[in-house]
Protein backbone atom coordinates (compact mmCIF):
# COMPACT_ATOMS: atom_id res chain seq x y z
CA UNK A 1 0.00 0.00 0.00
CA UNK A 2 1.81 3.41 -0.98
CA UNK A 3 1.78 5.97 1.59
CA UNK A 4 0.66 9.65 0.12
CA UNK A 5 1.02 12.88 2.37
CA UNK A 6 -1.02 15.70 1.26
CA UNK A 7 -0.77 18.82 3.11
CA UNK A 8 -3.43 21.16 1.84
CA UNK A 9 -5.36 23.97 4.46
CA UNK A 10 -9.56 23.16 2.23
CA UNK A 11 -10.73 20.90 5.02
CA UNK A 12 -13.04 19.70 2.69
CA UNK A 13 -11.57 19.46 -0.37
CA UNK A 14 -8.50 17.73 1.62
CA UNK A 15 -10.97 14.78 3.28
CA UNK A 16 -12.52 14.40 -0.49
CA UNK A 17 -9.16 13.66 -1.81
CA UNK A 18 -8.01 11.17 1.07
CA UNK A 19 -11.62 9.58 1.08
CA UNK A 20 -11.13 8.99 -3.06
CA UNK A 21 -7.12 7.61 -2.58
CA UNK A 22 -8.07 5.78 0.52
CA UNK A 23 -10.42 3.83 -1.89
CA UNK A 24 -8.02 3.46 -4.44
CA UNK A 25 -6.04 1.12 -2.21
CA UNK A 26 -3.67 3.95 -1.12
CA UNK A 27 -2.52 5.24 2.58
CA UNK A 28 -3.21 8.85 3.08
CA UNK A 29 -1.79 11.50 5.97
CA UNK A 30 -3.27 14.59 5.62
CA UNK A 31 -1.73 18.03 7.17
CA UNK A 32 -3.48 21.14 7.11
CA UNK A 33 0.11 23.23 7.07
CA UNK A 34 3.24 23.09 6.61
CA UNK A 35 4.34 23.37 10.05
CA UNK A 36 5.16 19.75 10.72
CA UNK A 37 6.16 19.04 6.89
CA UNK A 38 9.81 18.76 7.24
CA UNK A 39 9.46 16.16 10.39
CA UNK A 40 7.28 13.74 8.53
CA UNK A 41 9.45 13.69 5.47
CA UNK A 42 12.43 12.82 7.99
CA UNK A 43 10.59 10.41 10.27
CA UNK A 44 8.29 9.08 7.78
CA UNK A 45 8.88 9.80 3.81
CA UNK A 46 5.98 9.03 1.93
CA UNK A 47 5.82 7.38 -1.12
CA UNK A 48 4.26 10.37 -2.86
CA UNK A 49 3.83 14.30 -1.61
CA UNK A 50 1.17 16.40 -2.78
CA UNK A 51 1.58 19.66 -1.65
CA UNK A 52 -0.98 22.46 -2.02
CA UNK A 53 0.84 25.90 -3.52
CA UNK A 54 -1.62 28.10 -1.05
CA UNK A 55 -1.16 27.27 2.22
CA UNK A 56 -1.11 29.17 5.84
CA UNK A 57 2.44 30.46 6.96
CA UNK A 58 4.93 28.76 4.63
CA UNK A 59 3.70 28.30 0.98
CA UNK A 60 4.28 25.23 -0.45
CA UNK A 61 6.84 27.12 -3.05
CA UNK A 62 8.43 27.70 0.06
CA UNK A 63 7.82 24.34 2.05
CA UNK A 64 9.26 22.74 -1.50
CA UNK A 65 12.36 24.58 -1.34
CA UNK A 66 12.61 23.47 2.72
CA UNK A 67 12.14 19.81 2.11
CA UNK A 68 13.57 18.87 -1.32
CA UNK A 69 17.24 18.85 0.53
CA UNK A 70 15.99 15.77 2.68
CA UNK A 71 13.10 14.39 0.04
CA UNK A 72 13.82 12.97 -3.26
CA UNK A 73 10.62 11.26 -3.97
CA UNK A 74 7.70 12.93 -6.40
CA UNK A 75 6.23 16.20 -5.26
CA UNK A 76 2.48 17.11 -7.05
CA UNK A 77 1.97 20.76 -6.53
CA UNK A 78 -1.53 21.33 -6.34
CA UNK A 79 -2.62 24.83 -7.18
CA UNK A 80 -5.40 27.12 -8.00
CA UNK A 81 -3.50 29.10 -10.44
CA UNK A 82 -4.01 28.53 -14.23
CA UNK A 83 -0.79 30.67 -14.73
CA UNK A 84 2.28 29.58 -16.88
CA UNK A 85 4.43 31.41 -14.17
CA UNK A 86 3.03 29.62 -11.40
CA UNK A 87 3.41 26.23 -12.95
CA UNK A 88 7.28 26.57 -14.35
CA UNK A 89 8.51 28.17 -11.50
CA UNK A 90 7.07 25.25 -9.02
CA UNK A 91 9.23 22.95 -11.59
CA UNK A 92 11.71 25.19 -11.40
CA UNK A 93 12.28 24.73 -7.78
CA UNK A 94 11.74 20.91 -7.67
CA UNK A 95 7.88 19.88 -8.16
CA UNK A 96 7.69 16.58 -10.82
CA UNK A 97 4.33 17.62 -11.34
CA UNK A 98 1.44 20.07 -10.68
CA UNK A 99 -2.36 19.48 -11.13
CA UNK A 100 -4.66 23.06 -11.47
CA UNK A 101 -7.51 23.09 -8.80
CA UNK A 102 -10.70 22.29 -9.35
CA UNK A 103 -9.07 18.84 -9.19
CA UNK A 104 -10.73 16.03 -10.85
CA UNK A 105 -9.90 12.33 -9.00
CA UNK A 106 -9.23 10.83 -11.95
CA UNK A 107 -6.86 13.14 -13.17
CA UNK A 108 -5.15 13.24 -9.77
CA UNK A 109 -5.04 9.64 -9.66
CA UNK A 110 -3.67 9.42 -13.06
CA UNK A 111 -0.67 11.71 -11.77
CA UNK A 112 0.28 9.83 -8.88
CA UNK A 113 0.41 6.42 -10.90
CA UNK A 114 1.98 8.09 -13.44
CA UNK A 115 4.99 9.43 -10.99
CA UNK A 116 4.80 6.45 -8.71
CA UNK A 117 5.62 4.07 -11.80
CA UNK A 118 8.34 6.34 -12.69
CA UNK A 119 9.62 6.15 -9.05
CA UNK A 120 9.74 2.55 -9.03
CA UNK A 121 10.61 1.28 -12.21
CA UNK A 122 12.47 -2.21 -11.99
CA UNK A 123 16.40 -2.07 -11.55
CA UNK A 124 18.60 -3.63 -14.84
CA UNK A 125 19.31 -7.10 -13.76
CA UNK A 126 22.66 -6.44 -15.91
CA UNK A 127 25.41 -5.09 -13.73
CA UNK A 128 27.11 -3.94 -17.37
CA UNK A 129 23.97 -1.61 -17.65
CA UNK A 130 24.02 -0.13 -13.91
CA UNK A 131 26.68 2.70 -14.43
CA UNK A 132 27.37 5.13 -17.00
CA UNK A 133 30.45 7.02 -17.42
CA UNK A 134 31.41 10.48 -19.76
CA UNK A 135 34.62 11.78 -18.66
CA UNK A 136 34.08 13.23 -14.70
CA UNK A 137 30.62 12.13 -15.11
CA UNK A 138 29.42 9.35 -13.32
CA UNK A 139 25.68 7.93 -13.10
CA UNK A 140 24.99 4.99 -10.98
CA UNK A 141 21.81 3.31 -12.26
CA UNK A 142 21.26 1.04 -8.98
CA UNK A 143 21.74 3.84 -5.75
CA UNK A 144 20.05 6.21 -8.39
CA UNK A 145 22.97 8.91 -7.88
CA UNK A 146 25.17 11.06 -10.25
CA UNK A 147 28.70 12.36 -9.03
CA UNK A 148 30.44 15.19 -10.98
CA UNK A 149 34.41 15.55 -10.56
CA UNK A 150 33.81 13.64 -7.76
CA UNK A 151 31.34 15.41 -5.91
CA UNK A 152 27.47 14.02 -5.63
CA UNK A 153 24.89 15.72 -7.67
CA UNK A 154 21.41 16.16 -5.87
CA UNK A 155 18.75 15.18 -8.16
CA UNK A 156 15.38 14.37 -7.69
CA UNK A 157 13.93 11.03 -8.67
CA UNK A 158 12.51 12.79 -11.84
CA UNK A 159 15.44 14.77 -12.20
CA UNK A 160 17.56 11.31 -12.34
CA UNK A 161 15.15 9.48 -14.80
CA UNK A 162 15.85 12.26 -17.35
CA UNK A 163 19.25 12.43 -17.17
CA UNK A 164 19.78 8.42 -17.48
CA UNK A 165 17.06 8.30 -20.62
CA UNK A 166 19.66 11.09 -21.99
CA UNK A 167 22.87 9.55 -21.08
CA UNK A 168 21.81 6.24 -22.12
CA UNK A 169 21.29 7.59 -25.57
CA UNK A 170 24.31 9.58 -25.83
CA UNK A 171 24.89 12.05 -28.92
CA UNK A 172 21.24 10.97 -30.16
CA UNK A 173 18.39 13.32 -30.20
CA UNK A 174 15.44 11.85 -27.76
CA UNK A 175 12.50 13.06 -29.22
CA UNK A 176 9.93 15.21 -26.53
CA UNK A 177 7.77 12.38 -27.63
CA UNK A 178 9.66 9.91 -26.09
CA UNK A 179 10.55 11.92 -22.97
CA UNK A 180 7.04 12.47 -21.79
CA UNK A 181 5.63 9.22 -22.70
CA UNK A 182 8.67 7.21 -20.95
CA UNK A 183 9.93 9.34 -18.08
CA UNK A 184 7.74 12.25 -17.46
CA UNK A 185 4.34 9.40 -18.05
CA UNK A 186 1.92 10.88 -20.12
CA UNK A 187 1.62 12.14 -23.76
CA UNK A 188 2.95 15.62 -25.10
CA UNK A 189 0.28 18.13 -25.75
CA UNK A 190 2.65 20.26 -27.57
CA UNK A 191 2.67 22.97 -25.00
CA UNK A 192 3.74 21.21 -21.81
CA UNK A 193 7.02 22.76 -20.53
CA UNK A 194 7.51 20.28 -17.90
CA UNK A 195 10.63 18.23 -19.99
CA UNK A 196 12.25 21.91 -20.33
CA UNK A 197 12.39 22.99 -16.87
CA UNK A 198 13.40 19.54 -15.91
CA UNK A 199 16.37 19.65 -18.62
CA UNK A 200 17.15 23.37 -17.30
CA UNK A 201 17.42 22.41 -13.61
CA UNK A 202 19.67 19.36 -14.83
CA UNK A 203 21.62 22.03 -16.36
CA UNK A 204 22.16 24.01 -13.72
CA UNK A 205 23.19 20.59 -11.02
CA UNK A 206 25.48 19.56 -13.64
CA UNK A 207 27.28 23.01 -14.32
CA UNK A 208 26.64 23.43 -18.19
CA UNK A 209 25.97 26.77 -19.63
CA UNK A 210 22.16 27.74 -18.99
CA UNK A 211 22.89 30.60 -21.88
CA UNK A 212 24.56 28.53 -24.17
CA UNK A 213 24.28 25.03 -23.05
CA UNK A 214 27.19 22.65 -24.37
CA UNK A 215 26.72 19.26 -22.02
CA UNK A 216 22.52 18.95 -23.04
CA UNK A 217 21.47 20.57 -25.89
CA UNK A 218 17.77 21.57 -27.01
CA UNK A 219 16.89 20.67 -30.86
CA UNK A 220 14.34 22.93 -31.13
CA UNK A 221 10.94 21.36 -31.89
CA UNK A 222 12.60 17.81 -31.57
CA UNK A 223 13.88 17.27 -28.26
CA UNK A 224 17.39 16.72 -26.10
CA UNK A 225 20.53 15.79 -27.17
CA UNK A 226 23.41 14.25 -24.50
CA UNK A 227 26.94 15.08 -25.77
CA UNK A 228 28.81 12.19 -24.53
CA UNK A 229 32.29 14.03 -24.66
CA UNK A 230 31.55 17.21 -23.16
CA UNK A 231 32.19 15.93 -19.26
CA UNK A 232 36.35 15.90 -19.37
CA UNK A 233 36.37 19.28 -17.92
Amino acid sequence: MKQVLLVEDDERLSSLISQYLREQDFKVQRLANGDTLLQHIQTSPPDILILDVMLPGDNGFTLCNKIRPFYSGPLLFMTAKNDDFDQVFGLEIGADDYIIKPVEPRVLLARINALLRRNTEPKHSNISNQTLQYGQLTIERSTRSAHLQGKDVQLTSHEFDMLWKLAENPSTLVDRTTLYKEVIGREYDGLDRSADVRISRLRKKLQDNSQHPYRIKTIWGKGFFFVADAWDD
